[in-house]
């Protein structure tokens, strides 16, 4: 069972990244039939949205893409905001899927944003009160504490998912009602969407295998 658990945490989130990242070089190099590049695509659904004041911007980096939702703004990494390709639409149009998430105020978008900034403290300050916790064992209540702490941030996790699924879901009603990817383009932009959403669930499933495993250790001293 502990090789298991082990095996889960460690090579989960590593075929994630793989998969995120072979998906995505696979279709970053199938140029779209529309001609568009990835910062055209944003610019286009974000106006036919309403979403005039929201800025497309280039971010440096591999994969950096997201949005902004205090500056208003879209940020797509280097390749997706100047070329054009079938993985560049799907994620620039997940990105602005986002901002038209904070238009319409989406509920687990508006807790996940109020929620980000304490699950920032408490993720960090949780790890010193189970360290010590688990090293003396007679300070059982502070690694209670850290797991308290710990769980707003697999609670954070959890929230985030139906946030990227809603963003992927919009991203695709856009890009196909618009005009943008044809009908057999959709099967490869939805490629790049799921693989991409493949972080979160690994990730979530580890922090979720995590808390439980402390929570175990906890109620086994008592």
């Amino acid at each position: 069972m502990f090789w298991i658990y082990f095996g889960i945490i460690l090579l989960l989130p590593i075929y994630a990244q793989f998969k995120v990242k072979s998906t995505y070089k696979k279709y970053s190099k199938i140029r779209s039939t529309s001609g568009m590049t990835g910062a055209q695509v944003a610019r286009l659904i974000l106006d036919q949205n309403g979403l005039h004041d929201v800025k497309v911007v280039e971010s440096q980096g591999f994969l950096t893409d997201h949005y902004n939702p205090m500056t208003k703004i879209v940020a797509l990494s280097t390749s997706n905001y100047h070329e054009s390709s079938v993985a560049g639409t799907a994620v620039a149009a997940h990105e602005v899927g986002h901002a038209i998430q904070d238009k319409e105020a989406y509920s687990f978008l508006r807790f996940r944003h109020r929620l980000a900034p304490v699950a920032s403290i408490t993720s960090n300050a949780s790890w010193v009160f189970i360290m010590i916790g688990i090293i003396f064992s007679s300070m059982n209540s502070l690694l209670g504490i850290g797991i308290l702490l710990m769980a707003v941030g697999v609670l954070f996790q959890i929230v985030t998912l139906p946030v990227e699924f809603n963003a992927s879901s919009r991203a695709m009603d856009q890009i196909v009602q618009l005009g943008i990817i044809r009908n057999d383009e959709e099967p490869q932009a939805k490629k790049v969407l799921s693989a991409a959403a493949m972080t979160y669930v690994a990730a979530t499933a580890v922090a979720v295998l995590e808390l439980v495993r402390l929570i175990l250790i906890f109620t086994n001293r008592d």
